[in-house]
């Protein structure tokens, strides 16, 4: 690979809001900030409203992002971004707002259909997007996916344009105090799976490879502190520039198994994206392991959860320990306690199995993965919820 991607312009730390207007002010005349109904009422938003007025840019806020976006709300947010002469968007919150943001981006110069992008590089105008996260995981302020859901097919889908890498993303740790413990877990065990997908993904990149690094490293240090205390400024300020780092990872080296076969449980059974991804991290990445020792070992050393004494196997092993150990400190509900009958999960995994291939994540492991691998996993994820398992490495 010789090419790297990458946000033009971040800005770090308390009010970098204001340091990023005058940049802001460059991407158009007519902002629409998009955004959910909870942080749509925050101070956060009316001070973006305030510097936006200062700036004299008329603007339209959407604040209909309730949960993980669907085809309907990417449709409805293009028709009021055209409805008021827009031409740049601003995303502020989670992952799923920066998403949106950059969906309707997509959308912006007519309707399109989602199904049909899937698996391509979209071209074509698209305008400029700037990223505010206040969650710490997603990395989406800093990546050329989205993630978008159409219900009626029951698909969730991961579309990628080079075209919609935010123009601007500003990282302050204060934005990201108020979330909940279990937005915390979630969004940082994501950004871990990032790193680690990243790191151990046939696309790795010898220039993210230390990225990544540094991101687990931050994660495996941080998210324990910021999870129990969601006033630690250090550990919230660590965990934002890991998210950042761990979207750079998979800007570049893409995901793999983890994100492939949890799109479908989102789909299915509403299942936010980083939660979806902690309930299969722990089986799914020991599968792939199996084959890469070398690679999971590497990883290991690197950020200090295995011994140089230790085997490859072993230190594979350690490192799927310590993934197993935040996935429990954060108190990561299972499947069964999720509310998912199991009946109903059954039924389900064909197609999910037949879904996440489709993808095309899975294919980027190390390890191949067919169809009936997937099946496997989806049942042994759910079969042993809740029970104590060895880690191990091994098919």
């Amino acid at each position: 690979m010789s090419y790297f991607s990458l946000t033009p312009r971040v800005f770090i730390g308390k009010n970098a809001i204001n340091e990023a207007m005058p940049s802001i002010e460059q991407l158009g005349t007519h902002a629409m900030i998009v955004t959910g109904p909870h942080v749509g009422k925050s101070p956060m938003v009316k001070n973006l409203c305030e510097l936006l007025n200062a700036s004299r840019i008329p603007h339209v806020v959407f604040d209909e992002i309730t949960g993980e976006p669907t085809t309907d709300m990417i449709e409805k947010g293009a028709g009021i971004y055209r409805n008021n002469g827009c031409d740049f968007l601003i995303g502020i919150g989670g992952g799923s707002p920066l998403d949106s943001a950059k969906l309707i981006a997509i959308a912006a110069e007519g309707d399109r259909d989602f199904v049909s992008l899937q698996g391509k590089n979209i071209e074509g105008d698209i305008p400029p997007v700037a990223a505010i996260p206040t969650t710490a995981g997603t990395g989406s302020e800093t990546t050329k996916f989205a993630v978008i859901t159409d219900p009626d097919k029951n698909l969730k889908m991961l579309l990628r344009s080079e075209k919609i890498v935010p123009q601007i993303a500003v990282l302050d740790e204060s934005d990201t105090q108020d979330m909940p413990k279990s937005v915390t877990a979630s969004t940082g065990l994501d950004a871990l799976t990032h790193a680690v997908e990243a790191y151990t993904s046939k696309k790795c990149y010898k220039p993210v490879d230390s990225i990544a690094v540094t991101a687990t490293k931050r994660i495996l240090k941080y998210l324990p502190k910021a999870y129990h205390d969601g006033y630690d400024t250090e550990a919230r300020r660590q965990m934002m520039l890991a998210a950042f780092e761990a979207g750079i990872c998979i800007n570049n080296s893409s995901v793999t198994i983890v994100h492939g076969m949890s799109r479908p449980i989102g789909a299915l059974f509403h299942v936010p994206h980083g939660l979806g991804n902690a309930m299969l991290i722990t089986e799914a990445l020991g599968f792939v392991a199996d084959s890469a020792y070398s690679r999971f070992a590497s990883l290991a050393r690197e950020t200090g959860t295995a011994t140089e004494e230790m085997t490859d196997k072993e230190a594979a092993a350690s490192l799927i320990s310590a993934i197993d150990d935040m996935v429990r400190i954060c108190k990561v509900p299972t499947l069964r306690e999720y509310g998912i009958g199991e009946q109903e999960f059954m039924q389900a995994v064909p197609k999910m199995a037949a879904d996440a291939i489709a993808s095309g994540s899975p294919a980027n492991s190390m390890r191949e993965v067919s169809a009936e691998d997937c099946e496997k996993i989806y049942k042994s994820v759910y079969l042993e919820s809740g029970a104590d398992k060895t880690i191990s490495c091994t098919a």
